[in-house]
């Protein structure tokens, strides 16, 4: 046989005596092995069964182009109540950007709005909150009251906190786990989620977020509108020139424009192309998922114990032999 071939056949036979020894240390430490798969199954299907499930409410809107009436159906009819502004050639508010809403949706000015006027406290720290008695479980403990007087100072200007009860902080640090906002550049959408344990206070929280979005904007919008008709009237009186005159007319009457948009309020700055409904299937915890990925990682980790022992126990016995 010529040697080529020799070497060849005899790769392939040591190739088959790896892969026996290695099947031979996986029938030894079989034991051990199905223990560890056993345990890391069990214990994640056990401990996945005490986790919360997380319902998620969403919504989808859109900004409002000027294309599309500047303030919808409502606020296109009032505009054609005007009459002669149409006329003088005045256009229409300019429409709110997709970057503006979402901003919004993330700022704290916002976030602090929904707090505060929905009293969500209460509801977002759930668990520290004693509902028979209507007040927080750790307000007049011995043991708020040490830590409250231990803690340190807070900067100027900023109330202590008390050890225990939540604040407005907390529920906006809260808020950025459970408030996802998703922009679809390409079909100009926006989509508003909230993860929570109860699904109808998710779906009610996103509410929430819509009417105040709503409000917040449309009083915005009016102020800005109050302020600058108040300037427009007030440059009126130091000019003469007619043309520059004209112009200011128009200029207010397109304040006054924006300012009666606001009052419409629904489809203002944007539309609700999806509304929130209350979700019936939980996002999250996927318990299969759970089991399946311990399974897969108790055996790669399991198989690599095993080869382990069996190279300390070989170790082992080379050393006794010596």
């Amino acid at each position: 046989m010529a040697e080529p071939e020799m070497q060849k056949q005899r790769c392939v036979e040591e190739d088959e005596i790896n892969l026996l020894d290695y099947w031979q240390v996986i029938r030894k430490r079989k034991k051990l092995i199905i223990g560890i798969i056993l345990i890391a199954v069990f214990s994640t299907a056990i401990i996945s069964l005490f986790m919360t499930n997380i319902y998620q409410a969403k919504a989808v809107i859109t900004p409002v182009t000027i294309k599309d009436g500047g303030g919808g159906g409502a606020a296109a009819a009032l505009a054609q109540q005007l009459g002669g502004l149409v006329s003088l050639g005045i256009s229409m508010p300019a429409s709110a950007s997709a970057s503006e809403i979402i901003n919004l949706l993330k700022s704290n000015v916002l976030r602090e709005k929904v707090i505060t006027q929905n009293n969500l406290l209460p509801i977002l720290f759930y668990k520290q909150w004693d509902e028979r008695k209507k007040d927080w479980k750790n307000r007049g403990s011995w043991w708020s009251a040490l830590t409250h007087a231990l803690a340190p100072a807070p900067p100027p200007g900023v109330n202590k906190k008390i050890p225990g009860i939540p604040d407005t902080w907390d529920a906006l640090r809260l808020f950025d786990d459970i408030i996802k906002i998703n922009q679809n550049i390409k079909e100009n959408t926006i989509t508003i989620s909230v993860d929570f344990h109860d699904p109808g206070i998710a779906t009610k929280m996103v509410e929430y977020l819509l009417s105040t979005l709503t409000d917040h904007m449309s009083s915005e919008a009016k102020r800005v509108s109050m302020t600058n008709r108040k300037y427009l009237e007030s440059q009126l009186g130091e000019t003469s020139d007619p043309l520059i005159k004209q112009k200011i007319y128009n200029l207010i009457a397109q304040q006054i424009e924006t300012s009666m948009m606001t009052e419409v309020k629904e489809n203002f700055a944007f539309k609700v192309l999806d509304p929130p409904k209350m979700p019936d299937k939980k996002i999250k915890p996927k318990r299969a998922q759970m089991v399946m990925l311990a399974f897969v990682m108790a055996l790669f980790i399991a198989i690599f114990v095993a080869f382990f022992m069996e190279y300390l126990e070989k170790t082992r016995g080379k050393e006794e032999k010596r």
